[in-house]
């Protein structure tokens, strides 16, 4: 069998690593009952239905051309790496909204192209978004201002 989309079929076999793997791992606890849900249940159907939807991908591209797999792009890969790195770090000491801020710049360094004014856009939303739901609706306690 020729594999006419190469992208998708190596897309359906991580989908079918990571549900076979989930299904291992929850073998080691009880499943239970649709009713009375074990700890087991949950990693078991997710891990079922992943590596259902891998079988899917994988089968669906020896059958429909796609395109090839391009070259790995380790820019924003890394940056993207780094900003949540620098997130956890500088969260602490300089609050949510500036650690907010280090993690939107920096990982949009890892893009083609930065546009300073949907980076700022994106940074507003988001931090407006983290200190909403974080800080006032769940009430964790994390420091919104380095003060």
């Amino acid at each position: 069998m020729k594999i006419r989309n190469p992208k998708d079929f190596y897309s359906g076999l991580v989908f079918i690593f990571f549900g076979l793997l989930a299904v291992i791992i929850s073998r080691d606890y009880p499943l239970g009952s649709a009713m009375r849900m074990g700890p087991g249940y949950f990693p078991a159907i997710l891990g079922g239905l992943l590596t259902l939807m891998g079988l899917t991908i994988a089968s669906r591209a020896l059958l429909l051309s796609g395109d090839g797999i391009k070259a790995m792009a380790f820019r924003p890969l890394i940056m993207v790496l780094v900003s949540v790195v620098a997130f956890a770090l500088l969260i602490r000491p300089l609050g949510l909204i500036l650690a907010t801020l280090a993690l939107v710049v920096v990982s949009s360094l890892g893009g083609l192209e930065f546009r300073v004014r949907e980076v700022l856009l994106l940074y507003v939303m988001l931090a407006a978004l983290a200190v909403c739901l974080f800080v006032y609706s769940v009430g964790l306690p994390i420091k919104v201002w380095p003060l």
